[in-house]
């Protein structure tokens, strides 16, 4: 059987409960509580995406994890209650794509995994909709609360891209080639068009809530997608 999601965790109820919760929003997900049972569950099944903790009763997620990179390229975000940098640091450094800290919010771990679908082609999302904000991606509307908003061609394509690949942090330069197609616009182009899109979205664009900007880096949407 093929699934979106294995989540491997020997915290049972927590997986449990998370693979129920991503499995209400339509992403298929089963949860395992050991290395053993990961080995066991791709003898039979396949995962589009892992979440795995470092911590697992019958050894370590840096192990499970190396040996899974030995055949597969399948992407990796692992869960963890240690703060340690080096653990972040192996965890990437092994194959790891992200480094999640718990306790975490199920919404927000929602958004991330189905940001990762998207990427690998898994997703079938054609717009966004957060009960405030909605945006339909083919028809390119936008609309809150229920009232149509006017976007300019190019501020739609950057909303897009953002939405698209929620929760991540987008780098100014990742925003220059994938909207504008162009490694030279400069950073007062890519503000303003921000700054358009936060006074069309936002309840108030001086304390944004969607359109986050993540100083030194780039922006991130934050959104809660029902």
């Amino acid at each position: 059987m093929e699934y979106d999601c294995l989540i491997i965790d020997d915290e049972e109820l927590l997986a449990d409960s998370t693979a129920e919760y991503f499995n209400l929003f339509g992403v298929k997900t089963a949860a395992a509580y050991c290395a053993s049972d990961c080995r066991k569950f791709f003898d039979e099944n396949t995962a589009k995406l892992l979440l795995l903790d470092i911590n697992l009763g019958d050894g370590s997620g840096f192990t499970l994890c190396r040996e899974l990179r030995e055949k597969t390229k399948i992407p990796i975000l692992f869960i963890s209650a240690r703060t340690s940098d080096d653990d972040k640091i192996i965890a990437l450094n092994i194959g790891g794509d992200d480094y999640i800290q718990k306790p975490y919010s199920l919404g927000v771990l929602l958004a991330k995994v189905k940001a990762v679908l998207r990427r690998l082609g898994g997703g079938t999302d054609t717009e966004y909709s957060d009960g405030r904000l909605r945006v339909d991606f083919n028809a390119k509307r936008v609309s809150v609360q229920g009232n149509t908003v006017r976007l300019t061609s190019l501020e739609f394509k950057l909303l897009s891209y953002l939405i698209k690949n929620e929760n991540r942090v987008v780098s100014k330069q990742e925003l220059f080639e994938k909207v504008w197609e162009d490694k030279f616009t400069g950073d007062g182009t890519l503000n303003v068009h921000i700054r358009k899109i936060r006074e069309a979205i936002e309840k108030d664009p001086g304390r944004p809530e969607y359109i986050m900007t993540v100083w030194g880096d780039g922006y991130r949407f934050s959104g809660g997608r029902q």
